[in-house]
């Protein structure tokens, strides 16, 4: 699995181009390893960090971009 850090200054493209680069085990482990920080726990009650939802939100739309039908 590719270990990908995000800083807190995100460099969308370059996650972009990461998530381009991974099959899809390595994309679904990526997508889904940061669920436990939306957690209340994690969170301590606040919201989840901008970089945690932009790192699952790109996976998912890397995910769409692969696996949707022409045409849509």
């Amino acid at each position: 699995m590719s270990n990908i850090r995000i800083p807190h200054q995100i460099d969308v493209e370059g996650l972009r181009s990461n998530l381009r680069n991974m099959n899809d085990t390595e994309l679904v482990r990526f997508g889904t390893a940061p669920r436990y920080m939306f957690s209340l726990s994690a969170n301590k009650r606040r919201r989840p960090r901008e970089e945690f939802l932009v790192q699952v939100r790109e996976a998912r739309a890397e995910w769409r971009r692969r696996h949707s039908p022409p045409g849509r």
